[in-house]
């Protein structure tokens, strides 16, 4: 589940992260109302505006701006909020900003000149350990330090019997080329941080950029927060901070429904029980010369009343040219679940595009006959190879 930038932050200042300062508004007036607040409570002079959307690039979508005064921070605010925005990480049509945070101009003058670096906490699934992984190219893609200067990305791995060492705090800062009150500052953010990861069962933490201000503090600017969604029955205060309106409608639906869907860019539509034979599907729809529409396993309760909602859930897809449902019947009878298509099939009315039903497993000739038997338009098939065959008859 991903968290807003606010959100994030405030997560991370509970776990004592230093973090720039600011306040969430839905509307230009609530937005000068957060920037006198702010003025009062930090005296800070300029205001930075920054959409709240899951997803990165912000400034280069014009999601993010500087206000140097209340006129501007009204004027900027309204045109954010409402405005769809385009970033590399979204779809061509953007996604619509609800939100923006007023925050705190931290870039004030001073004896040194500002700093940023790049820091994320994530898991190394090589090795199964917790990694630091960090820059002082901050505020740049990662991706594009990775394949231009990769020998300015470091790494501190995280044993996970002892948790983050001081010396490998220490270690951090000595090369982001830190000393004095700065290099104290970094070990205790470092420390700080990783205790949020850890302690909030998240699977990533970027900070991008950390910023060293001129008077040497550190900082979190920004904060990009993912967290484990099988550990959130553990934190019910963390669960409450999802918004829906961020979620791709369907998945969100599917969810709701029980259903473990993730929708994806093709035209045949896939119905399946197990995670794994879910894969093997999807592989098998791309020999055939399709392209998997969806992911959606349907459980081992395969009966009527979810297969009528899966069926519900491709269908609401536009794309969708075919549907294959490849249920093996372990745990559920074959029977139960083609009895299910064709309850489904009939309470829907007219499905205008083919469905391949492979039934396989307990009762799976039962099934096959209840299927051939319906007088509905649905093809049947037993083989992995003869399921592909017929989804490659109905492309063509």
């Amino acid at each position: 589940m991903n968290l807003h930038e606010y959100q994030g932050k405030e997560l991370l200042s509970s776990f004592g992260v230093r973090i720039q300062r600011g306040i969430v508004a839905q509307s230009a007036d609530e937005a000068v109302s957060a920037a006198k607040q702010l003025t009062e409570e930090t005296g800070t002079g300029w205001h930075v505006i920054k959409a709240q959307v899951h997803a990165g690039g912000r400034g280069k979508g014009g999601g993010v701006k500087l206000a140097k005064n209340l006129d501007e921070v009204k004027e900027l605010a309204g045109q954010i909020i409402g405005m769809n925005l385009v970033t590399p990480q979204t779809s061509a049509e953007g996604k619509k900003v609800h939100q923006v945070l007023i925050a705190e101009d931290v870039y004030y003058p001073g004896d040194n000149e500002p700093e940023e670096y790049y820091m994320s906490v994530l898991l190394n699934r090589a090795n199964g350990r917790n990694m630091i992984m960090y820059s002082t190219e901050g505020g740049m893609d990662i991706e594009q330090v990775a394949e231009e200067t990769p020998h300015l990305i470091f790494t501190e791995e995280i044993d996970p019997a002892l948790g983050l060492l001081p010396f490998q705090a220490r270690r951090v800062a000595f090369n982001l080329g830190l000393s004095g009150t700065a290099f104290k500052e970094m070990t205790k953010f470092v420390s700080a941080l990783y205790m949020a990861y850890v302690k909030s069962d998240a699977s990533l933490f970027e900070i991008n950029p950390v910023l060293k201000t001129s008077d040497d503090k550190i900082m979190a600017v920004d904060s990009k927060v993912t967290l484990d969604g099988n550990a959130l029955f553990r934190h019910k205060d963390l669960a409450a901070l999802r918004d829906k309106r961020e979620e791709n409608p369907i998945e969100v639906e599917a969810g709701e429904l029980g259903l473990n869907y993730v929708d994806l860019d093709g035209n045949v539509g896939c119905m399946v029980n197990g995670a794994g034979l879910a894969m093997a599907t999807m592989d098998l729809i791309k020999q055939a010369g399709g392209e998997p529409a969806n992911f959606l396993d349907v459980g081992g309760t395969a009966d009527a009343a979810r297969v009528e909602a899966a069926f519900n859930i491709i269908l609401k897809d536009p794309n969708v040219k075919a549907i294959l449902i490849n249920i093996f019947g372990g745990i559920v009878r074959c029977d139960r679940v083609a009895q299910g298509v064709i309850d489904a099939y009939k309470n829907i009315g007219d499905i205008s595009v083919p469905i391949i039903v492979r039934l396989q497993g307990t009762n799976a000739d039962i099934a096959k006959e209840l299927i051939d038997n319906s007088g509905l338009d649905v093809l049947s098939a037993t083989e992995f190879q003869e399921a592909a065959d017929k989804v490659q008859e109905v492309l063509s």
